[in-house]
């Protein structure tokens, strides 16, 4: 397993946002992380990325236990994410925004070796042809692949990605799809949280669902729109269910 996350809480005074998460993540697969809005589902990735430790509970990161490290650390172990809300860094050019992820990825390049990486992964993710444009003049489609272009510029052996095809269109959807299916060819494990579920359930291996901070069901992407306790905290109706499976 190259992620192991033990019974992992997190409270935020009263709230109890996460109770006793635990599953696994195995090498080379995409496992979708889905849940009703507030179901905790962001928090357990800021728990598991180091930007805040969880209450209770571990998380074992190739092995190592890395349980409140902070981000940069688990960059440099090989561990990377996107954001839900994207943050480029506008005053910078796309290249150098990519070439920073390089810089402080899981091999610390020096500017030279980060800026060749920067164009490779910047055609990977198709915008080669916005590498001097301020990452603050590209649409909203541009600025999620900008996103993902910086964190696979760190070299990730797994990365979380978070809701990157939210707001796209229907074909930029599809381009984004694509994209993650190579990242996945290129041996990079997936971690996803995504509300497009006609694309999470055809793109996940496995599907863990998260109510109310707790887990309530984790299987195939078939298993987990069959089953009684998604469909009623989440997907609403069986058939809405098959359909997501359909790609409708």
């Amino acid at each position: 397993m190259i992620l192991e996350i033990q019974n992992v809480s997190r409270r935020f005074g009263g709230l109890l946002a996460l109770d006793k998460v635990s599953f696994t993540v195995k090498e080379n697969e995409i496992l979708g992380l889905i849940g009703p809005n507030g179901a905790g589902k962001t928090t357990l990735f800021n728990a598991v990325n180091g930007v805040f430790p969880p209450t209770e509970g571990r998380v074992i990161f190739r092995g190592a236990d890395m349980t409140g490290k902070p981000p940069f650390a688990l960059a440099q172990m090989g561990m990377s994410r996107t954001h839900q809300i994207v943050r480029p860094l506008n005053e910078l050019t796309v290249r150098e925004n990519v070439t920073v992820g390089a810089c402080f990825g899981r091999e610390k390049h020096g500017l030279d070796a980060a800026s060749k990486i920067a164009d490779e992964v910047l055609e990977f993710v198709g915008l080669k042809d916005r590498a001097e444009m301020l990452a603050a003049k590209l649409n909203v489609a541009q600025k999620k692949r900008l996103e993902l272009a910086r964190a696979l510029a760190q070299k990730p052996i797994l990365i979380l990605l978070d809701e990157v095809l939210a707001g796209l269109n229907e074909q930029e959807v599809a381009g984004m799809v694509a994209v993650i299916r190579k990242v996945r060819g290129q041996g990079v494990t997936i971690m996803m949280i995504e509300h497009l579920m006609h694309a999470v359930m055809n793109l996940s291996d496995r599907v863990v669902v998260l109510d109310y901070g707790a887990k309530i069901a984790e299987g195939t992407p078939a298993e987990v729109s069959a089953n009684e306790r998604v469909i009623e905290a989440y997907l609403g109706d069986p058939k809405v269910a098959q359909r997501f499976l359909e790609g409708g």
